[in-house]
């Protein structure tokens, strides 16, 4: 599986009706710890349809302590949540040195089972629109399950506390979760915990959703209508993005409820200025029970419903940027060499008018002596220059030895000329990639990229956007040369398309673990990249390292590299 991030956040939803402003600085606090009665209350459709397995009585979470370390890798920091047997904690990953979330319960937990088969399947899914699984597994009679942790992302529940939302970003926010749920649903997965404190906006204002089916399965929560479920919850949040209030009575998340015995009205009618469209749009998604839609359009039972629904509507651009007027000009004073100097009125006597001397050589004495001086420097430069050159010639002529502009021989060898550049063998490669989850990239083909057969080639795994989803600096080959010699010029071969890429090396006697352990050489991009370094370069090993790929016929982004030469 191909790595997809470099921190995490704990998957887990926010809910229930403590106020958001004792939850700002709690950045990483596991939504699942909420109270039951939170529950009980019913925050949104999820909790009306779904229901918890297993018995009340449930083993007690795991007794750990910061310092642990899980399978010698996984050093726990920080417990943000201890619940119904499970406890989440920050940790670090000290072979990838980043963090990354762990939940944990025991071997024995009635649930341990089902959140082992969710973590597993959610980690296949693989979209870098969920929070990713990075690890599951079952040790020492402890479940743990790891995961991304996205410091620089802010939870749905903190962007609501700010206000709601202008057209454009609800539009953004419901057209980017319906996709990514239906997407998950044609996997054959569901959430069944879509809340606020399940969706995380990114700073490049991309939403990613997390506890995706480990959630449910953690808090034990089940649904006979998975697809409707999650499609009410999508509609609640952008119903709470367009009128910073929960569709129902009930407070939750940091939002008051509607107003009692009023029912499901739509967010036209709860707030002035709601966009007309995404205000139907947000009443097809939550019309459940006979409650019908504002305009009598068809239901939304299913996120691809809603997601064909949003991409029916006219596109909502964001608001213009608001021009800003200049200052009004303030007229200034400025008169001989004062400036901002209040002027004097003059006084009703007369008063002389003293005009100040021009500056030293600005006369006209001062100029013709200026020009003249000029006229005898030129003159002394280029007589002296033609002495110099009769000398030098009549010198040579008495000599009767040849110019350097001669020739002395026809057909003499040049000693002093480069030495021609000569191929480098390359002993072996292999594949690199130390920020990906398992280690590797396609290892089984990577001969394909030196072996000096265009028609084959080495591909990296398929990415949803050219810098790797955002999710890593890049990939690449990195070549042995057997010893430590002259690196002059690396030639490189690409299919597919454009392809950005770097050349980098060491003198070191292995492989470096991570890519700051090789020197940046040459960079490069197109289908045939010639990276020459500045000047000769002694190494060992090379790295080809991608870092921009170009997208494929299958609609994903890789990069295949079909032949690599090195030469001296």
């Amino acid at each position: 599986m191909a790595e997809r991030s470099t921190a995490a956040v704990d998957v887990a939803d926010n809910s229930g009706d403590e106020p958001l402003t004792a939850k700002a600085d709690a950045a990483t606090t596991d939504g699942t710890a909420e109270t039951q009665d939170a529950e009980a209350e019913g925050a949104g459709p999820q909790d009306a349809e779904s229901e918890r397995d297993g018995s009340d009585a449930v083993p007690a979470s795991p007794d750990l302590h910061s310092g642990h370390k899980l399978a010698r890798r996984y050093r726990l920091e920080e417990c943000v949540t201890r619940l119904d047997g499970f406890s989440s904690w920050r940790a670090v990953d000290e072979k990838l040195r980043r963090a990354v979330g762990v939940h944990l319960l025991t071997a024995d937990h009635p649930r341990a089972r089902s959140v082992l088969a969710a973590a597993r399947s959610s980690a296949l899914l693989g979209d870098p629109r969920f929070v990713q699984v990075l690890d599951a597994v079952e040790e020492d009679d402890v479940v743990y399950v790891v995961h991304e942790w996205l410091p620089d992302a802010t939870e749905l529940t903190a962007l609501l506390a700010a206000g709601p939302f202008e057209a454009h970003d609800a539009y953004q926010l419901v057209s980017q979760i319906s996709q990514a749920m239906a997407a998950a649903h044609r996997e054959g997965l569901a959430h069944l915990c879509l809340t606020p404190g399940a969706v995380l906006r990114s700073s490049t204002g991309q939403y990613r959703i997390r506890g995706l089916a480990v959630n449910a399965a953690l808090r034990g929560i089940t649904a006979d209508q998975p697809l409707r479920t999650d499609t009410e919850a999508i509609g609640a949040l952008l119903y709470a993005s367009l009128t910073c209030r929960w569709p129902y009575e009930s407070d939750a998340y940091g939002l008051s409820g509607l107003p009692k015995d009023l029912g499901l009205i739509p967010p036209d009618q709860v707030r002035a200025g709601v966009h007309r469209g995404l205000s139907e749009l947000a009443m097809r998604a939550l019309a459940n029970d006979g409650a019908t839609a504002s305009r009598q359009e068809q239901p939304c039972t299913t996120p691809d419903e809603l997601a064909k629904a949003v991409a029916a509507m006219p596109r909502i651009l964001p608001p213009e940027p608001t021009f800003t007027a200049p200052p009004e000009y303030q007229r200034t004073t400025y008169q001989q060499g004062t400036y901002g100097r209040p002027s004097v009125r003059p006084s009703s006597a007369t008063q002389p008018v003293i005009t100040a001397p021009p500056p030293p050589l600005q006369s006209r004495t001062g100029k013709v002596l200026k020009w003249a001086v000029s006229a005898l420097l030129i003159a002394a430069l280029g007589l002296g220059s033609w002495q110099l050159a009769e000398t030098v010639l009549n010198r040579d002529s008495d000599s009767g030895e040849p110019t350097p502009t001669q020739t002395a021989g026809d057909g003499g060898d040049d000693n002093n000329g480069s030495e021609p550049s000569k191929p480098v063998t390359i002993v072996g490669a292999q594949d690199y990639d130390p920020l990906g989850a398992d280690g590797s990239e396609k290892p089984g083909s990577i001969k394909n990229a030196y072996d000096g057969d265009t028609s084959s080639y080495w591909s990296t795994d398929g990415y949803y956007s050219a810098d790797f989803g955002r999710l890593k600096e890049g990939v690449g080959v990195v070549l042995d040369l057997g010893k430590v010699q002259q690196v002059g010029k690396v030639d490189v071969s690409f299919l597919g398309g454009d392809t950005s890429v770097e050349l980098r090396t060491t003198r070191a006697s292995s492989v470096p673990a991570m890519p700051d352990g090789f020197s940046k050489a040459a960079t490069g991009s197109g289908t045939k990249v010639s990276l020459k370094p500045d000047k000769p370069v002694q190494a060992r090993y090379v790295l080809v390292w991608l870092t921009k790929l170009p997208m494929s016929e299958d609609g994903n982004y890789r990069g295949k590299v079909s032949d690599i030469k090195v030469t001296s």
